[in-house]
């Protein structure tokens, strides 16, 4: 997965890709390692400037390519894919850093960026330059902390504090100082200190307006597009590797252990790529300082710091040959350890996440112009209408066990609103941006909720594509006004997540089917009106085929259910047993072997809607502790951790959302979302239990703690278990063999 999204966006990648394989191969880069830390600039990085890809975020009107900050990020990852050495990342920074002012100072700086001059900006919170005044500029005195990019640098911004103790920038050139060579980390990117001693800085050089957050948060996003683009080179290193390498006999990739280990790479690869594209995204399309903040700490989080760890992960897959000076992975290591140093400690970023959560949340809304402006108009006459009216009743669908019902129901069900992506007349035909359209006028009208038919939203879509016109006039009308309710009758005591596997039977008879069989961990199936139920109806045939998808009367003799009584306490999953059950024709979906293919259709619904929890608070009970509790940092902490990893798995769905409005296919976001959502109500479930103490001791603390815990499996292993999803990811997304 890349930052990059639009096809422009992939083409510049794939630009700076190319121009890397052809100017800079790392064989050269390890030739150059001695002069890239002394500060000598790569031999390709004039034909880099004449391609203007240093500059392809700065304005025409300075020489630059005119376009966004996105564009540079783009540039960025696949420059860190590639481990293109030398100043590009500082230089980059430093060019957007000052792009949006004004004045002659930073006017004349972007000419030189654009012309070729590597530039750096030190951070505020790693100097101490003293200053005092002559005349209308200054002198400064003083030291940076080790910067990266200060010994190649020809422009160097400064950050001092002035006589009212606010903070001052200023552009100097590094040859009137004297810079201090560093053995630096990361063997492809100078390191230095830069030591000024009365130097003189004229008024001119001043760059008026420059604010200490906003450099802060671009380094951080830009930072994060690099890391990005390491941790994607080793997803595709580990991923050739476990292809081609043999052990006993066959493929390495074959192994399950290093299966998972890869898809977890790629799921952790994929969402430092959403954090970083996020921050990149907030800085460019919004004044709010809030959301510049709050996506670079998750970007600092979940796509920076971790990625030191995710180079080893890759090294022990790759074995004792990841381990050598000849082979090129610890060059990666080495710049990602180098790339989560410069933005470090994480603590910082974690506790400063969890202060802002209290007040700020991540705003995804996606802009969608003017379009479809007669569609947006209609929906919001009818939820208005809608506003007017009121439910008078409860019907028996949604995980609570009640979900109004009554006219207002009734007028969002006729008008296609409830399920708006459904073709009519159950739907609006509605297309990604229309959809899009339905969830923002809902959510301008405070206390009118889209009504939820629970798992019908799974179901139905396989009647509405394989049932007759008759079903589905039967059942989709009713479910989408509240009178129906349903279960999903797939799992079986031998055919959990390997659904293939089932043995109930379906044995034709005269008029349709007799059936005989054991469902288990079927929710919901003790007040479920009917269930989608899959049976095997030709026991000869290959497991995958000969199976048939039926509509089951949940009243039908012969069916008994036996509620199971979680950990919780409560009894929201059933046993089923059938026997002798009678279901006509009419009541089979397709014909009688491919149930399989409407399965997986239904499966993909569900994984969707699973990874809609996300968009649950799971820090609730942290977030009330923080006032009260006399240490509140560790829970601050944790709270950052947490948001920080919501927040990613969040832009991945934003950044989804985007493709398909794009017009692009549907990507792995939902199987990689899955995973992803599983790691984090496991970590966010340690953190809780591990800092509310004796809070856990009572089951129905205030605020919960063990309640939502103890709740927890039947959210890991709904949609199938983290195990299934991983070898999905393994084998379906990168490629790795079966066997």
């Amino acid at each position: 997965m890349s930052i990059a999204l639009t096809p422009e966006q992939q083409q510049l990648r794939q630009a700076v890709e190319q121009f890397a394989a052809r100017h800079a191969p790392i064989d050269v880069t390890r030739a150059d390692l001695e002069d890239l830390a002394a500060g000598r600039p790569p031999a390709w990085w004039d034909i880099f400037v004449d391609n203007g890809f240093h500059a392809v975020h700065l304005p025409e009107s300075v020489g630059g390519q005119g376009g966004g900050l996105e564009d540079m990020a783009c540039v960025l990852e696949a420059a860190g894919s590639a481990l293109l050495p030398g100043p590009l990342l500082t230089t980059a920074i430093a060019g957007a850093a000052v792009a949006a002012l004004d004045g002659a100072a930073a006017s004349t700086l972007l000419k030189e960026i654009t012309a070729g001059a590597r530039a750096v900006v030190l951070s505020g919170e790693h100097c101490a330059f003293a200053a005092r005044r002559d005349g209308d500029g200054w002198r400064l005195t003083g030291s940076s902390g080790p910067a990266l990019g200060i010994c190649s640098a020809q422009r160097v911004v400064v950050p001092f504090t002035d006589e009212t103790d606010g903070l001052t920038w200023a552009v100097l050139n590094p040859a009137e100082a004297q810079v201090e060579s560093r053995r630096g980390t990361d063997l492809t990117t100078d390191l230095g200190i830069l030591h000024l001693h009365d130097l003189a800085v004229p008024a001119g050089a001043v760059l008026p307006g420059l604010d200490a957050g906003w450099v802060g948060d671009l380094t951080v996003a830009f930072t994060a597009a690099t890391a990005a683009g390491i941790t994607q080179w080793c997803v595709d290193t580990v991923t050739e590797h476990l292809r081609t390498r043999e052990q006993f006999g066959k493929p390495i990739g074959t192994f399950q252990a290093l299966q998972h280990k890869a898809a977890m790479l790629l799921v952790n690869s994929a969402l430092a790529t959403a954090a970083a594209w996020d921050a990149v995204r907030a800085l460019n399309g919004s004044a709010d300082t809030d959301q510049h903040r709050l996506t670079a700490c998750s970007a600092a989080v979940r796509a920076v710091m971790p990625v030191p760890g995710l180079v080893l992960e890759a090294l022990t897959m790759l074995g004792a040959i990841g381990f050598t000076w000849e082979h090129d992975l610890h060059l990666y290591w080495r710049r990602a350890t180098s790339l989560a140093a410069s933005i470090g400690p994480v603590s910082r970023w974690t506790r400063e996440l969890g202060e802002l959560s209290a007040t700020v949340t991540r705003d995804l809304t996606v802009k969608l112009g003017d379009s479809d402006a007669d569609f947006r108009a209609g929906v919001a006459e009818i939820l208005d209408r809608a506003l007017s009216l009121s439910d008078n009743g409860f019907g028996l669908q949604d995980d609570r066990g009640e979900s109004p019902v009554g006219d207002r129901r009734n007028l969002l069900a006729d008008a296609g609103l409830i399920t708006p992506h459904w073709p009519a007349p159950w739907g609006c035909d509605a297309s990604v941006r229309q959809q899009l359209i339905v969830d923002e006028e809902f959510g301008k009208r405070t206390g009118l909720a889209r009504p939820s038919i629970g798992i019908a939203e799974w179901i139905l879509p396989s009647v509405i594509a394989a049932g007759s016109a008759e079903l589905q006039d039967r059942f989709v009308p009713a479910t989408l006004r509240g009178d129906l309710s349903w279960c999903q009758l797939f799992s079986e005591p031998g055919a959990g997540s390997d659904l293939a596997a089932l043995s109930t039977r379906a044995v034709r008879v005269e008029g349709g089917w007799r059936i005989n069989g054991h469902k288990i961990w079927t929710s919901l199936a003790h007040r479920a009106d009917y269930g989608a139920l899959l049976a095997r109806t030709d026991p000869d045939a290959p497991k995958h085929r000969g199976i048939g998808y039926f509509i089951l009367d949940m009243r039908s003799p012969g069916v008994e259910f036996m509620q199971i009584t979680q950990s919780s306490g409560r009894a929201e999953f059933n046993e089923v047993f059938l026997t002798d059950v009678f279901v006509p024709d009419e009541m089979l979906l397709g014909d009688p072997v491919s149930g399989w293919q409407l399965a997986i259709s239904t499966m993909a619904h569900e994984r969707v809607a699973i990874s809609g929890y996300v968009h649950i608070d799971r820090m609730g009970a942290l977030r009330e502790l923080v006032a009260v509790s006399p240490d509140p940092d560790p829970v601050l902490h944790a709270i950052g951790e947490i948001d920080a990893y919501t927040n990613a798995l969040k832009a991945l769905g934003v950044r989804e959302t985007l493709r398909l409005l794009d017009g692009q296919p549907p990507g792995p976001a939902s199987s990689i979302a899955k995973v992803a959502t599983n790691v984090m109500l496991r970590r966010a479930a340690e953190l809780t239990l591990g800092l509310t103490g004796p809070l856990a001791l009572e089951q129905d603390s205030q605020p919960a703690v063990v309640a939502p815990y103890l709740d927890l499996p039947a959210e890991l292993i709904g949609g199938g278990t983290t195990e299934i999803q991983l070898n999905i990811i393994a084998q379906l997304i990168l490629g790795l063999p079966r066997k």
